[in-house]
């Protein structure tokens, strides 16, 4: 037995729909039901002591252990950490069959820790901010309250001083929208901001690679969590907020704010499983929609109809949902439309938006770069979900045909996700896909497209288990590639020796029939990349999926076709 992680949840999360507390810890399965009851005792004989008593409690059992988490004042949510991990030590020491921990010593130093960290004054400006239906935004350097344009901010230890003279005339929020799932977030969420660009609003849009706003690169990095949605959030130019929310960010903190007009989730498939007791994909389905808890009445929550996990759990949301397809049929759209509801469909070679019985078509595939004429389907889908966002938030219809038309899938648009170049007479795609899921949605584009020969570039991270690096090769094998590059990642070992990942991923491309000389091993990417480039011919398609080096990647790519660079 043993603790795995403490830490806080500040917003709506797995286990709880408010800011609290939560604790892994590793458990025999046998022993969890006893854990979790010694827990519980533990855990409310020290919140009634301190005057939590009402907190609700959550548990959640994994194959390793038990998620252990509880509500708590927002204020004190560092103490809550301690209080937790003190009900945790009464379990450990029963288990081990030692004394329990001294209960009013350990009191003594909750209280002080309670007392060090409290901020009434945070509390009354929450209440304050919920009567306005304002957003309070907290962290440990800087207070907000209000989103984008109608948003005021500070130092936290300037609030004395700004709080009592706050013009909350000015306070209000703007109509934001969270984007997640396995693939197609940061193209969806690109997408959309280029919609609300196009409708003439300035939009803020968080992603894997950074925080723009109205086009322009605010931060470069992974901005997927709660700092770059407070970072798009208290910016004064943003109109409209438009966010990536990652599992990570999920499952460390919860949702980056309690309300949002919309939520999205585009897919749910096997990818990072293994951490924060999340050991199997249903279980990941139920991460995502964690996006709905932050949905009200009026608002929407967006979900793929083709994803059988989300569809089961989207039938029983309480809030509004707008369903999106590939494949107008389906029967459960079908039904929802007839009882009057929103879906985004693919009608033949046509976006639709529907409702009820009245249909819109949006745009044609030939019209949309992005979907390569319907050939990238997994692009297809994240142009209808783009869709289903944009009339949620109520953009002119006209303005996301617009934005559908221009938005190419180019390293100026949509950098790192289906980027194309010709190279020669050599067709080369560039994308970021780094899980079964997404290779194989590629895998299938570049079997639908034309070319005398097929190669890939592919490694994968070291933290992915044997299964789940086979699988990538399964995936990648559908496009019925003539060579394959595969790659060492050498900043993604991740606890693995150099040459393990490359070996099981040669491993099964031989077991599934790779002939001598079709594969080959490299050491690093760039020198994958470029082994690839030189085998190409024109007529030839090169799917390169790169992790580490895009940037340099891109460089080469294009300094090949200016010249700047050689082959070989």
């Amino acid at each position: 037995m043993q603790v795995l992680d403490s830490r806080r949840l500040t917003g709506p999360n797995l286990l709880l729909d408010v800011p609290g507390a939560i604790l892994d810890v590793e458990v025999d399965p046998g022993d969890a039901p006893r854990a979790e009851a010694a827990w519980r005792d533990a855990l409310q004989d020290y919140l009634a002591a301190l005057g939590w008593s009402a907190a609700p409690v959550a548990c959640r059992p994994y194959a390793k252990g038990l998620n252990l988490a509880f509500a708590a004042p927002p204020d004190l949510l560092y103490a809550a950490t301690e209080v937790n991990e003190a009900a945790w030590a009464r379990v450990s020491a029963e288990f081990a069959g030692e004394p329990p921990p001294d209960r009013e010593n350990t009191l003594t130093l909750l209280r002080a820790a309670i007392a060090e960290e409290r901020k009434p004054w945070l509390l009354d400006l929450a209440a304050e901010a919920a009567l306005r239906h304002a957003t309070l935004l907290a962290d440990d350097r800087r207070v907000s309250v209000g989103l984008g344009r109608g948003s005021v901010a500070w130092p936290i230890e300037e609030s004395a001083r700004v709080v009592p003279r706050l013009a909350w005339s000015v306070v209000h929020d703007v109509p934001t929208v969270l984007v997640t799932g396995t693939n197609g977030k940061t193209t969806t969420v690109r997408l959309l901001g280029a919609m609300v660009e196009a409708a003439g609003r300035m939009a803020g849009v968080t992603s894997t690679d950074a925080v723009t706003v109205g086009g322009h690169v605010v931060a470069e990095g992974d901005y997927s969590g709660p700092n770059g949605a407070r970072t798009v959030l208290r910016d004064r130019r943003v109109e409209i907020g438009i966010l990536e929310v990652a599992r990570g960010g999920i499952l460390r903190r919860g949702l980056p704010l309690p309300r949002v007009t919309a939520a999205i989730v585009t897919n749910v498939a096997n990818d990072h499983l293994g951490e924060f007791g999340i050991d199997d994909v249903p279980g990941l389905a139920d991460t995502k929609m964690v996006v709905a808890k932050a949905v009200g009445p009026e608002g929407r929550v967006v979900l793929n109809a083709d994803d059988p996990l989300l569809l089961e759990r989207g039938r029983r949301l309480a809030a509004p949902v707008t369903w999106f397809t590939l494949d107008a049929g389906q029967r459960d759209v079908t039904e929802h439309l007839a009882r009057g509801g929103d879906a985004c469909l693919l009608d033949g070679d046509a976006l639709v938006f529907a409702r009820g019985q009245e249909r819109r078509e949006v745009a044609r595939l030939a019209d949309v770069p992005l979907t390569f004429g319907g050939a990238a389907r997994h692009n297809v889908a994240n142009a209808l979900a783009a869709i289903a966002g944009a009339m949620a938030l109520g953009l002119p219809p006209d303005a996301v045909t617009r934005a559908l038309g221009s938005f190419l899938s180019d390293p100026a648009h949509n950098p790192g996700r289906a980027n194309i170049w010709d190279v020669a007479g050599a067709t080369v795609i560039l994308d970021f896909a780094h899980n079964p899921h997404g290779v194989g949605a590629l895998a299938r584009m570049v079997a639908a497209m034309p070319a005398a020969r097929r190669a890939i570039v592919i490694g994968q991270a070291g933290d992915r288990d044997d299964a789940s690096i086979r699988e990538l090769a399964h995936s990648a094998w559908t496009m019925r590639p003539d060579r394959i590059f595969i790659k060492e990642l050498e900043e993604y070992l991740r606890g693995r020796e150099r040459g393990v990942v490359p070996a099981i991923l040669e491993g099964e491309f031989r077991a599934l029939g790779a002939a001598e000389g079709v594969v080959s091993r490299h050491e690093g990417e760039l020198d994958a990349v470029r082994a690839a480039i030189d085998w190409s011919r024109p007529g030839d398609l090169i799917l390169l999926t790169v992790h580490e080096h895009r940037d340099s990647v891109i460089q080469l790519l294009e300094g090949l076709i200016a010249g700047r660079e050689t082959r070989g």
